[in-house]
Protein backbone atom coordinates (compact mmCIF):
# COMPACT_ATOMS: atom_id res chain seq x y z
CA UNK A 1 0.00 0.00 0.00
CA UNK A 2 1.30 3.63 -1.39
CA UNK A 3 0.07 6.64 0.57
CA UNK A 4 1.80 9.90 -1.35
CA UNK A 5 2.37 12.77 1.10
CA UNK A 6 3.28 15.48 -1.02
CA UNK A 7 2.76 15.23 -4.36
CA UNK A 8 5.66 16.62 -6.72
CA UNK A 9 5.65 19.28 -9.07
CA UNK A 10 5.22 18.82 -13.03
CA UNK A 11 9.06 18.65 -15.30
CA UNK A 12 9.61 20.99 -17.74
CA UNK A 13 10.78 20.01 -21.14
CA UNK A 14 14.49 19.56 -21.40
CA UNK A 15 16.45 21.12 -24.40
CA UNK A 16 16.16 17.92 -25.90
CA UNK A 17 12.35 17.96 -27.10
CA UNK A 18 13.66 21.47 -28.56
CA UNK A 19 16.33 19.51 -30.64
CA UNK A 20 15.93 19.96 -34.80
CA UNK A 21 17.98 18.73 -37.67
CA UNK A 22 19.67 22.12 -37.29
CA UNK A 23 20.38 22.42 -33.97
CA UNK A 24 20.56 19.65 -32.33
CA UNK A 25 22.10 20.91 -28.91
CA UNK A 26 19.93 23.58 -28.02
CA UNK A 27 20.20 25.53 -25.41
CA UNK A 28 16.64 26.21 -24.15
CA UNK A 29 14.39 24.47 -21.78
CA UNK A 30 11.41 24.82 -19.98
CA UNK A 31 11.29 25.33 -15.89
CA UNK A 32 9.10 22.81 -13.96
CA UNK A 33 6.05 23.46 -11.66
CA UNK A 34 6.68 23.85 -8.28
CA UNK A 35 5.43 20.54 -5.91
CA UNK A 36 3.55 20.60 -2.48
CA UNK A 37 6.00 21.88 0.45
CA UNK A 38 5.17 20.37 3.78
CA UNK A 39 6.91 19.84 7.20
CA UNK A 40 6.36 16.56 8.05
CA UNK A 41 7.28 14.07 11.06
CA UNK A 42 7.39 10.31 10.63
CA UNK A 43 7.69 7.78 13.47
CA UNK A 44 8.66 4.43 13.17
CA UNK A 45 8.20 1.67 15.09
CA UNK A 46 10.39 -1.22 16.20
CA UNK A 47 9.44 -4.31 15.07
CA UNK A 48 11.08 -7.76 16.91
CA UNK A 49 9.69 -10.39 17.83
CA UNK A 50 10.37 -10.00 21.44
CA UNK A 51 10.18 -6.84 23.61
CA UNK A 52 12.45 -6.56 26.83
CA UNK A 53 10.60 -4.61 29.55
CA UNK A 54 11.76 -4.05 33.28
CA UNK A 55 11.99 -1.33 35.55
CA UNK A 56 15.16 0.73 35.42
CA UNK A 57 18.24 -1.58 36.46
CA UNK A 58 16.70 -4.68 35.91
CA UNK A 59 19.53 -5.92 33.70
CA UNK A 60 17.64 -5.43 30.00
CA UNK A 61 20.59 -3.72 28.61
CA UNK A 62 22.79 -6.45 30.10
CA UNK A 63 20.87 -9.43 28.89
CA UNK A 64 20.43 -8.02 25.55
CA UNK A 65 24.41 -7.72 24.89
CA UNK A 66 24.83 -11.36 26.55
CA UNK A 67 22.33 -13.10 24.10
CA UNK A 68 23.18 -10.71 20.62
CA UNK A 69 25.98 -8.30 19.64
CA UNK A 70 23.51 -5.65 20.12
CA UNK A 71 25.70 -3.09 22.58
CA UNK A 72 23.37 -0.57 24.76
CA UNK A 73 24.83 0.92 27.41
CA UNK A 74 25.52 -0.59 30.48
CA UNK A 75 25.71 1.47 33.53
CA UNK A 76 24.56 1.73 37.93
CA UNK A 77 21.82 4.31 37.31
CA UNK A 78 18.37 4.70 35.86
CA UNK A 79 17.51 5.67 31.93
CA UNK A 80 21.11 4.49 30.98
CA UNK A 81 18.94 3.24 27.94
CA UNK A 82 17.12 6.61 26.12
CA UNK A 83 16.57 4.84 22.53
CA UNK A 84 14.96 1.09 21.88
CA UNK A 85 17.62 -1.23 20.86
CA UNK A 86 17.35 -4.77 18.71
CA UNK A 87 19.36 -7.51 18.84
CA UNK A 88 19.26 -10.61 16.78
CA UNK A 89 19.17 -14.10 19.28
CA UNK A 90 21.13 -17.04 16.89
CA UNK A 91 19.53 -20.53 18.52
CA UNK A 92 21.27 -22.30 16.33
CA UNK A 93 21.95 -22.25 12.17
CA UNK A 94 18.89 -21.70 11.18
CA UNK A 95 16.70 -20.27 14.36
CA UNK A 96 16.95 -16.85 15.30
CA UNK A 97 14.41 -14.19 16.78
CA UNK A 98 14.67 -10.38 17.55
CA UNK A 99 15.09 -9.10 20.91
CA UNK A 100 14.19 -5.01 21.10
CA UNK A 101 15.58 -3.66 24.45
CA UNK A 102 12.49 -1.23 25.18
CA UNK A 103 13.54 1.48 27.88
CA UNK A 104 12.76 1.50 31.39
CA UNK A 105 9.04 1.99 32.51
CA UNK A 106 8.02 2.90 35.11
CA UNK A 107 4.36 4.02 36.90
CA UNK A 108 2.40 6.62 35.04
CA UNK A 109 4.13 6.09 31.82
CA UNK A 110 1.20 5.18 29.87
CA UNK A 111 0.34 8.73 31.16
CA UNK A 112 3.85 9.77 29.74
CA UNK A 113 5.80 9.75 32.91
CA UNK A 114 9.16 8.83 33.27
CA UNK A 115 10.12 8.05 29.40
CA UNK A 116 6.15 7.93 28.97
CA UNK A 117 4.01 6.93 25.49
CA UNK A 118 6.58 6.94 23.30
CA UNK A 119 8.45 4.07 24.21
CA UNK A 120 5.06 2.19 24.37
CA UNK A 121 4.31 2.67 21.50
CA UNK A 122 7.15 0.19 20.31
CA UNK A 123 5.63 -2.71 22.43
CA UNK A 124 2.97 -2.70 19.85
CA UNK A 125 5.03 -4.07 17.26
CA UNK A 126 6.53 -7.38 19.16
CA UNK A 127 5.04 -10.99 19.10
CA UNK A 128 6.20 -11.20 22.74
CA UNK A 129 7.39 -10.06 26.01
CA UNK A 130 9.89 -10.38 28.19
CA UNK A 131 9.63 -9.18 32.09
CA UNK A 132 13.10 -8.91 33.77
CA UNK A 133 12.21 -8.14 37.28
CA UNK A 134 15.10 -8.38 40.30
CA UNK A 135 15.44 -7.80 43.80
CA UNK A 136 17.46 -4.50 44.39
CA UNK A 137 18.29 -4.16 47.81
CA UNK A 138 19.44 -0.77 47.38
CA UNK A 139 16.45 0.39 45.53
CA UNK A 140 14.09 -1.88 47.60
CA UNK A 141 12.53 -3.44 44.63
CA UNK A 142 9.96 -5.52 45.14
CA UNK A 143 9.26 -8.38 42.17
CA UNK A 144 5.99 -8.89 41.99
CA UNK A 145 4.74 -5.52 42.46
CA UNK A 146 7.11 -4.57 39.93
CA UNK A 147 5.57 -7.07 37.51
CA UNK A 148 2.01 -5.69 38.15
CA UNK A 149 3.02 -2.76 37.88
CA UNK A 150 4.39 -2.88 34.46
CA UNK A 151 1.47 -4.87 33.46
CA UNK A 152 -1.39 -2.46 34.60
CA UNK A 153 0.81 0.21 32.47
CA UNK A 154 0.91 -2.13 29.49
CA UNK A 155 -3.37 -2.75 29.91
CA UNK A 156 -3.67 1.38 30.25
CA UNK A 157 -1.83 1.98 26.87
CA UNK A 158 -3.31 -0.95 25.60
CA UNK A 159 -5.80 -3.51 26.62
CA UNK A 160 -4.09 -6.07 23.87
CA UNK A 161 -1.02 -5.88 25.22
CA UNK A 162 -1.71 -7.00 28.19
CA UNK A 163 -3.25 -10.55 26.39
CA UNK A 164 0.41 -10.79 24.82
CA UNK A 165 2.44 -14.34 25.55
CA UNK A 166 4.93 -13.38 28.03
CA UNK A 167 7.81 -15.16 30.14
CA UNK A 168 9.16 -13.48 33.21
CA UNK A 169 12.55 -14.00 34.39
CA UNK A 170 14.32 -12.80 37.74
CA UNK A 171 17.59 -11.43 36.68
CA UNK A 172 20.88 -11.14 38.07
CA UNK A 173 20.75 -14.69 40.08
CA UNK A 174 24.73 -13.97 40.77
CA UNK A 175 23.96 -11.47 43.90
CA UNK A 176 23.08 -13.86 46.76
CA UNK A 177 20.35 -11.28 47.71
CA UNK A 178 18.43 -12.36 44.53
CA UNK A 179 19.53 -16.07 45.02
CA UNK A 180 17.79 -16.46 48.10
CA UNK A 181 14.69 -15.18 47.40
CA UNK A 182 14.21 -16.91 44.02
CA UNK A 183 12.58 -20.08 45.69
CA UNK A 184 9.63 -17.78 47.76
CA UNK A 185 8.95 -15.70 44.39
CA UNK A 186 8.75 -18.61 42.16
CA UNK A 187 6.22 -20.29 44.39
CA UNK A 188 4.42 -16.52 44.55
CA UNK A 189 4.49 -16.61 40.59
CA UNK A 190 3.46 -19.99 40.41
CA UNK A 191 0.35 -19.13 42.70
CA UNK A 192 -0.55 -16.92 40.01
CA UNK A 193 0.22 -20.13 37.60
CA UNK A 194 3.29 -18.04 36.00
CA UNK A 195 6.59 -19.57 36.07
CA UNK A 196 9.40 -18.16 36.71
CA UNK A 197 12.70 -18.28 35.62
CA UNK A 198 15.85 -17.53 37.37
CA UNK A 199 18.53 -15.73 34.96
CA UNK A 200 21.88 -14.40 35.16
CA UNK A 201 23.49 -12.67 32.27
CA UNK A 202 26.48 -11.81 34.02
CA UNK A 203 27.64 -15.77 35.07
CA UNK A 204 25.37 -17.05 31.34
CA UNK A 205 23.33 -18.98 34.12
CA UNK A 206 19.67 -20.07 32.55
CA UNK A 207 20.54 -17.50 29.14
CA UNK A 208 20.52 -20.36 26.64
CA UNK A 209 17.19 -21.85 28.32
CA UNK A 210 15.75 -18.34 28.32
CA UNK A 211 17.13 -17.22 25.28
CA UNK A 212 14.99 -21.24 23.76
CA UNK A 213 11.91 -20.21 25.75
CA UNK A 214 11.81 -17.07 24.34
CA UNK A 215 12.37 -18.57 20.75
CA UNK A 216 9.67 -21.13 20.81
CA UNK A 217 7.08 -18.52 22.50
CA UNK A 218 7.80 -16.21 19.37
CA UNK A 219 7.92 -18.72 16.70
CA UNK A 220 4.53 -20.28 18.00
CA UNK A 221 2.74 -16.97 17.85
CA UNK A 222 4.32 -16.05 14.49
CA UNK A 223 3.27 -19.83 13.13
CA UNK A 224 -0.47 -18.86 14.66
CA UNK A 225 -0.51 -15.89 12.54
CA UNK A 226 0.19 -17.50 9.12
Amino acid sequence: MRTVVARGGKGGRGNIHFATPYDRAPRRAEPGEEGAAIHARFELKVIADVGLLGFPNAGKSTFIRAVSRARPKVADYPFTTLVPHLGVVAIDIDSNFVIADIPGLIPGASEGAGLGIQFLKHVERTRALLHLITVDPGEDRDPMKDYLALRAELKKFDPKLAKRPEIVALSKADISEVREAYPKLKKAFANKKIPLHLVSAATGEGVRELSIALWKLASKKTSKKK
